[in-house]
């Protein structure tokens, strides 16, 4: 069953534009803040670094990317993965999630 409303916490999180199979956010985090391990069984993430460090962490097969600003990373509908930032100061990531329903499942 998919997530509402995810089980965590960063600094900040945006809301930029959304329909029934497309969503962009602009999120905020402090160092150490993650978005924890989850799939989409619908949707690609698309993560844009604005600012700061950014770690994008994926299985299947595993694989971790630092993003720095003006880089992005594509995850792939099905593919477990985590953004932390990992500091010294805060990152923002602009995501882009679709084409579409969103679902948010714990890994």
């Amino acid at each position: 069953m998919a997530e509402s409303r995810p089980a965590y916490t960063i600094a900040n999180k945006q809301s930029i534009a959304q329909s029934a199979d497309v969503r962009v956010t602009l999120m905020t985090f402090d160092p150490g803040q993650e978005i924890p391990w989850h799939t989409h069984s619908n949707v690609t993430d698309t993560s844009f670094c604005l600012k700061g460090d950014v770690e994008l962490t994926m299985s299947g097969p595993d694989e971790t990317v630092r993003l720095t600003p003006g880089q992005w990373k594509q995850v792939p509908v099905g593919r477990a993965h985590r953004v932390r930032c990992t500091g010294p100061g805060q990152c923002e990531v602009l995501l882009v999630q679709g084409v579409g329903e969103y679902d948010f499942m714990p890994a």
